[in-house]
């Protein structure tokens, strides 16, 4: 029977390019183990938040085996590795879990395949699922994100079919819907099915109804306050968390805005002294020169938090 990753703070990694939009190996790493030092229990290679979409079979592939490579000669050979394998087709699919596999992956997160919404109706859904599991050398995941699968919108009751098949141990629920992850969380064994809510908005509320921690984008910038509320929830002390959580939630909101993966790519630039804000096209670097500062008042309050920590 193959085993969820186990709980904690994952973060779906962005991956740092150069002015030719080439990887920046360089920033790549040094941003790989700062993740590690904040303490995240597993990083999300080639996440929405890695540009899977804009990479080679080839590049996704190296960028694992870099991951890897960096976090065992650094000492981190407990930090997990879950990639992003999602395809267009079951064929593709297949081949990125064995490539994952091969590069040092522990667990494969699946997008359902979004070009031909229409025809993804709920017997092909589980199908897909199904048939990508039944081949991969490696446990899967399924990855629910209406906004990057053309509106598909995978229910609780869907999910819950899938979770009996034996390799499928988990999900990360990228819609925010806590009563979905309340309805898995209260259905399925932790021990065998890890959920996962998909933005540090919910990541307390998650926690509260059972999920497996949180899998965000906002930890590329703050790891060690992901941790902080981890344990004071753990500790029992809501009161701190939920003061922690509201930051956190306006600071995720203040990101989004930013546009997501070229803000995270910004922010860690200017703060933590790696990287460029270079992305692939069609996406657009975002300037924080050019951002008024009373837009990121939150982000830069958690910022500092996260420099104390």
């Amino acid at each position: 029977m193959s085993s969820p990753p186990p709980p904690g703070v994952y973060v779906p990694a962005v991956l740092f390019f150069d002015e030719a939009e080439e990887l920046d190996v360089v920033a790549i790493k040094a941003h790989t183990l700062r993740l590690a030092q904040g303490g995240v229990t597993g990083i999300l290679v080639q996440g929405s938040n890695g540009e899977a979409q804009h990479l080679s079979h080839e590049e996704r592939k190296a960028t694992i085996s870099l991951t890897r490579a960096t976090l065992d000669e650094n000492g981190f050979q407990n930090v997990l590795i879950i990639a992003g394998t999602g395809g267009q087709s079951t064929r593709e699919t297949r081949k990125l879990c064995v490539d994952a596999k091969e590069a040092g992956a522990s667990h494969a997160l699946v997008l359902t395949p979004g070009v031909w919404p229409n025809q993804m109706n709920k017997d092909r859904i589980l199908k897909f699922h199904r048939d990508v599991a039944d081949a991969s050398p490696i446990p899967t995941m399924i990855y629910n994100f209406p906004v990057v699968t053309a509106g598909l919108n995978l229910d609780s009751d869907i999910i819950a079919a899938l979770a009996v098949h034996p390799n499928i141990v988990g999900t990360k629920l990228s819609c925010a819907d806590v009563g979905k992850l309340n309805r898995l969380t209260s259905s399925l064994s932790p021990e065998k099915f890890a959920t996962f809510p998909g933005s540090s908005s919910v990541f307390l509320q998650g926690l509260v109804v059972g999920s497996a921690g949180i899998i965000g984008a906002l930890p590329n910038v703050a790891p060690k306050a992901h941790l902080h509320l981890y344990k004071l929830f753990k500790e029992g002390k809501m009161a701190e968390a939920q003061k922690l959580q509201g930051l956190l939630a306006h600071a995720d909101w203040e990101l989004q805005k930013l546009g997501s993966i070229a803000g995270i790519k910004a922010v860690v630039s200017k703060h933590f002294g790696y990287g460029s804000t270079d992305v692939r096209g069609p996406l657009t670097p975002q300037n924080l020169e050019a951002v008024d500062a009373a837009a990121i008042t939150k982000l830069e309050e958690l910022i500092a938090l996260e420099k104390t920590l």
